[in-house]
């Protein structure tokens, strides 16, 4: 069952491919659901293995699911008309290096059905918009690899797809390049087209997905915005305190004894900070009620929050770790 508002809809979606060993089979999805709401920048996040190339395959109808099933716009993935609506940037993105970039895009755009004339009124701006104005007649061979990327994007963008499906697209680019990218990403994101990222740099994913899911031995163990992602299961409070640490401490001890020896981050004379694990809002309040009893100053109440990165981690390492208990 598709949504209106979704791109990309992927339903209880199996996929197992048969092993060198007929009698063996790998599993390489096993019941993933999700939507891509048009006009979102989403993520696909996973360690090697996941599965995240075979759900690109699929999406883009280079592989057939094994059960379940996918929809672009509405229509079953592997229709023309929907992979019309795609623009596909894969990693390793190779081009033929007796190309420059204006013939690769001239190249690329027959490949897509484009004429050279909609190339042409398309090649220059496109060039422009991707950092390689003055680029364009220069062999590809000299290009960097942050370049080749830049290229990448452009042959990508070149039919004006409502979909792109960008793997690593940042792979090789320098920071600034990276920025730049970005900015990008966000325009076509504000000009309505959807963005899917399959990205290993979860920092970038982090600056610029709306959101993201986590592919675990074919599984889908977390999906939902990204600010939901890094904020799962997070309880620590870093307050900063203008007060002696004796004194601070005294008001931990009231909250909760074993917060006293264990949560001071820093101090001197003047100020303290500290991080507390609450269990509730009552024990938040609690505490504050305390500081305040001793006529400590509250300076600042900070929701310490994970990066994108840890929480991964995090998730990844629970998989492990149920993975061990299940075996012994």
């Amino acid at each position: 069952m598709t949504t209106a508002q979704a791109t990309i809809t992927v339903n209880d979606l199996h996929k197992t491919f048969r092993a060198l060993r007929r009698s063996q089979r790998v599993t390489a999805l096993r019941g993933v659901s999700f939507e891509v709401e048009r006009g979102a920048i989403f993520g696909l996040l996973g360690p090697n293995g996941a599965g995240k190339t075979t759900l690109i395959k699929v999406l883009l109808g280079l592989v057939r699911p094994s059960a379940g099933g996918a929809h672009l716009f509405g229509l079953p993935v592997g229709n023309r008309t929907a992979r019309q609506r795609i623009g596909y940037l894969p990693e390793h993105h190779r081009i033929p290096r007796h190309h420059t970039g204006r013939s690769a895009l001239y190249y690329y755009g027959g490949l897509s059905g484009l004429s050279p004339s909609d190339v042409r009124r398309r090649e220059a701006d496109l060039l422009k918009r991707v950092g390689l104005h003055g680029w364009g007649n220069t062999s590809v061979s000299k290009y960097s690899k942050g370049m080749l990327q830049r290229l990448g994007l452009a042959q990508a963008m070149l039919h004006d797809p409502d979909l792109l499906i960008l793997d690593e697209p940042t792979d090789g680019v320098d920071p600034v390049g990276r920025r730049e990218m970005r900015a990008i990403l966000r325009d076509l994101r504000h000009e309505g087209k959807t963005i899917f990222i399959n990205s290993h740099l979860l920092q970038e994913v982090e600056l610029i997905c709306d959101r993201a899911a986590v592919l675990v031995r074919g599984e889908l163990r977390r999906v939902g915005p990204v600010q939901e992602l890094t904020q799962l299961e997070q309880t620590d409070v870093e307050f900063t305190v203008h007060g002696p640490v004796a004194m601070v401490r005294t008001a931990l001890e009231a909250t909760t004894p074993a917060l006293a020896e264990s949560t001071i981050v820093s101090g001197n004379s003047q100020l303290c900070n500290f991080v507390l694990s609450a269990t509730s809002p009552a024990q938040l309040n609690h505490c504050v009620d305390q500081l305040r009893r001793l006529s400590l100053d509250i300076v600042s109440i900070v929701p310490k929050r994970h990066s994108l990165e840890d929480a991964f981690v995090r998730i990844v390492s629970d998989e492990r770790t149920d993975t061990t208990d299940s075996k012994e």
